[in-house]
């Protein structure tokens, strides 16, 4: 991966920091976004450097599509400044927040952000930087266990992974002739802050999922930062189209 770069929604924290520090690590320079907490963000291209790659972080709020067109013209200039490239090797649409809600409580407004940001922010983000990315590069879209396995208070949010997953299928077959490589993960309960830290933080939820788990134990970011690692690499250029899924054989 020497020389790639990767540019990852969301990697101020959590998952996409994780990703970013593994994508690093094996040589690739990283451009990410973040929505806020700028010490935290801050924090992340330091690791970055330390580890000998460059790193630009970019604020944007994923949900807003209106802001696209000028984060997009952003990396334009990142990309000459930073490296004097006019285009990126691989795309992680990894943004996004929780929502756990019975689906006759659901809010229409509670449904309407959750559609804009896990689903119309990357369709539509994905779209205005396909001109950014290299012929052969990779796009990696990130979705949820919850797409398998049904949980009560999980509708809204599993069904815009859902419809992710059905997506990458379709930007898979039609990026097809320019070798862009397209798949999702679906990771399952991980220890983060995502969701208020409710499986990192909170006992009974961590060993309810452990229970339920071939390997006795929820999921860890690092997890999920050396499988996206891994799709990404030139080791797995023949997967394509697929969902895969990181849960340590949840509810089998």
């Amino acid at each position: 991966m020497s020389n790639k770069i990767a540019v990852i929604t969301g990697a101020n924290r959590g998952l996409g920091k994780n990703a970013a520090l593994k994508l690093a690590q094996k040589g690739t320079h990283i451009l990410f976004t973040y929505c806020s907490h700028e010490e935290e963000t801050q924090a992340v291209v330091k690791e970055i450097e330390a580890l000998g790659r460059r790193a630009v972080a970019l604020r944007l709020d994923v949900g807003d599509s209106r802001q696209f067109d000028g984060f997009v013209a952003q990396v334009k200039v990142a990309l000459e400044k930073g490296w004097q490239r006019d285009r990126f090797d691989y795309l992680v649409n990894n943004a996004g927040h929780g929502h756990y809600k019975p689906f006759s409580e659901t809010t229409e407004e509670e449904f309407d952000a959750l559609v804009a940001v896990p689903f119309k922010g990357p369709y539509f983000l994905t779209q205005k930087l396909l001109p950014l990315i290299n012929d052969g590069g990779r796009i990696l879209n990130i979705s949820s266990g919850l797409t398998r396995m049904t949980y009560p208070g999980s509708s809204t949010y599993a069904s815009m992974k859902g419809a992710m997953e059905l997506l990458t299928r379709y930007q898979a077959k039609e990026l097809g002739e320019r070798r862009i490589r397209v798949n999702i993960l679906a990771p399952s309960a991980i220890e983060t802050d995502f969701g208020g830290g409710r499986v990192r933080d909170n006992k009974e939820i961590n060993d309810t999922i452990a229970a339920i788990t071939a390997l006795g134990r929820v999921g860890q970011p690092d997890d999920i930062g050396d499988a996206i690692s891994a799709i990404l690499s030139d080791e797995t250029g023949g997967i394509n189209a697929q969902r895969i899924e990181a849960s340590g054989g949840q509810a089998l």
